[in-house]
């Protein structure tokens, strides 16, 4: 969870895992699994936090909070800028979640 709060912290100022979980009610790794979900859903056609709600199972109104919370979608664009500079690392790591969540092909 670090790095994700890493990079959540330079697009959403004082937002970390732990306390968006407990704003939305999920566990820390649900909202993991979300964010890191929308981050790499928001580069894709169609509508993100729906893509993210295929892939995760989570509530659409849920994730649309956790997108609320962390700055809405223009935070999001930056941190799905983030997640992509993070080539063989968490960028590595978005191309097993398509597979992990059965992502639509």
């Amino acid at each position: 969870m670090g790095l994700l709060d890493g990079l959540l912290g330079q697009v959403a100022g004082n937002v970390d895992i732990q306390n968006l979980a407990a704003k939305v009610g999920l566990t820390p790794e649900q909202v993991e699994q979300a964010v890191t979900a929308l981050g790499a859903a928001h580069p894709q056609p169609g509508d993100t936090v729906q893509t993210a709600a295929e892939q995760t199972g989570l509530p659409q109104g849920t994730l649309q909070e956790i997108v609320g919370h962390i700055g809405g979608e223009g935070a999001l664009g930056r941190f799905a800028s983030l997640l992509g500079e993070q080539q063989g690392g968490l960028g590595g790591m978005l191309g097993g979640l398509g597979s992990m969540f059965g992502s639509k092909a």
